[in-house]
């Protein structure tokens, strides 16, 4: 049953379903991919192979029985911030090595409800603090398209895995562009959904205000059914909203038409110092999406030039109070001291990066007294004019499009030592998850020198549906998606 790991969830349903294979068949071959290719690639920090064996053994009992759930023996791979009972959650940080998770995550609880493998634990950046997963603590990862190049981050192992057909999907989360950046960077498509659509019970948190879970997959009807498992209320999270959710693959038609429909064009999106390819090549996506019928109108978004800078401080801020509770006490890694003080600081020291503790510092300086104001009280009202930045615009397009990225994938090393140049990766994606607004990434073109350039959707609160529909319009109009890189 070879190739059965390049296949998508819906063609890999179609199989199952007419038992041209099983879950079984389905996990050893995803399994025989990893085994080839992940000594390259390092997606993986941690591989569950017994018990994604019996997972599927079980989904397979489940389907000769007539269950029909929607995601029965499909292997999909989890960035190692979300608690899956039982196993390790470490963040990619030493300082929760050896910590067993006793509890499953909301979205954990949900994908096994609706029957799904979970294959393993992958790679990120420690605590989602970075662009590239660089700054993993636990394991270095490439992007499977030039293995010199980084992956993205901080879900760099997750698009990885999908890239590299190591899994078939997986589940990464948004801080400030961390589903959507590396799916660009890595050719796959990614979904950040709208604040409080997903619950985040069982994430562990870096910025509370910002942080959302989505799916990384090999096409947008994927993603679109992942994120449906995945929606829902949860009362043991206090911002997940109460609301309806939409059958979003089942939205997904053959249907390619985009008549009816107006996309914005932010000018401020088209930033300077943009690599050239990148424009042109988004540029492209926009020309073939009014081909398809859609209506372009120019917008503006004017104080998403402030974006970085606010989400810098409020991200860093909401940091520092959610990363005390790692302190050597109650769980992870343990540094005696001669009193409370010293094994704190010792603990912190040791188990921490570098770029944890820079975010650490200075969440803890723009809270300080005499500096609240001054930094996070105003970075909060700035957010609140991006946020109506967006809602002014959504009263002229029905959906928004932009690069994902200033550049394709750079090279291994080229920012570790210049934070503040990495920080700037993300400059076109923060300022959805400042407004809390739902957005897509897929790809759109390669480079000339073969690495994937991302087409980033932006849509209203809860507007899913709208950005999946012009997402998979374009995907059936296009071939990028059919790509697959040569490792080697």
């Amino acid at each position: 049953m070879a190739d059965l790991h390049k296949l998508t969830i819906y063609e890999l349903s179609e199989k199952l379903a007419a038992g041209a294979c099983t879950s079984v068949d389905i996990v050893n071959d995803v399994l025989a991919s990893i085994d080839a290719t992940d000594g390259k690639v390092g997606a993986y920090l941690t591989i569950d192979r017994a018990s994604a064996l019996e997972q599927a053994k079980v989904a397979d009992a489940l389907r000769a029985e007539g269950s029909t759930l929607p995601m029965l023996g499909i292997p999909v791979a989890i960035k190692d911030l979300l608690n899956v009972k039982g196993q390790p959650c470490t963040c990619s940080s030493k300082i929760l090595e050896g910590y067993t998770a006793p509890y499953d995550a909301t979205v954990i609880a949900k994908l096994r409800e609706a029957g799904t493998v979970l294959l393993g634990r992958v790679n990120m950046d420690e605590f989602a603090m970075g662009s590239s997963t660089e700054n993993a603590a636990l394991g270095k990862t490439s992007n499977p398209w030039n293995l010199k190049h980084v992956p993205g981050g901080s879900s760099g192992g997750s698009a990885a895995c999908v890239a590299a057909d190591e899994a078939i999907a997986a589940l990464g989360s948004d801080t400030g562009g961390s589903i959507r950046q590396p799916a660009a960077f890595c050719g796959c498509v990614g979904v950040k959904p709208t604040y409080g659509r997903v619950s985040r019970y069982g994430l562990t948190a870096f910025a509370s205000s910002l942080d959302q879970i989505g799916p990384i997959s090999k096409t947008v009807k994927d993603s679109a059914l992942l994120l449906e498992v995945l929606c829902g209320h949860d009362k043991m999270d206090s911002s997940s909203i109460d609301m309806d959710v939409p059958a979003f693959g089942k939205s997904l038609t053959a249907d390619t038409s985009l008549a009816g429909i107006k996309l914005g064009l932010p000018k401020e999106y088209f930033v300077e110092g943009m690599d050239p390819e990148v424009e042109k090549t988004v540029r492209d996506a926009v020309d073939h999406c009014k081909s398809l019928g859609a209506e372009i109108v120019d917008v503006s978004l004017p104080h998403s030039k402030y974006a970085i800078a606010v989400y810098y401080i409020i991200a860093t801020a909401e940091a520092s109070a959610n990363l005390a509770r790692f302190d050597g006490i109650r769980y992870g890694l343990r540094v005696d001291g001669k009193d409370p003080i010293e094994l704190y600081g010792k603990t912190r020291a040791v188990g921490f990066g570098s770029e944890v503790k820079r975010r650490i510092i200075l969440g803890t300086y723009v809270l300080s007294s005499g500096y609240y104001d001054a930094y996070y009280l105003k970075a909060q009202k700035v957010r609140t004019l991006i946020r109506n930045d967006f809602t002014a615009a959504f009263k002229q397009c029905d959906a928004i499009l932009a690069p994902v990225t200033p550049t394709p994938a750079y090279k291994l090393g080229e920012k570790t030592d210049d934070p503040l140049k990495m920080y700037l990766d993300d400059i076109l994606t923060t300022p959805v998850n400042l407004a809390g607004n739902c957005a897509l990434s897929l790809p759109c073109g390669f480079s000339s020198s073969g690495l994937p350039i991302g087409l980033q959707i932006i849509g209203d609160s809860f507007a899913e549906e709208t950005i999946l529909k012009i997402g998979h319009a374009y995907e059936q109009t296009t071939e990028w998606h059919t790509r697959k890189p040569e490792i080697s």
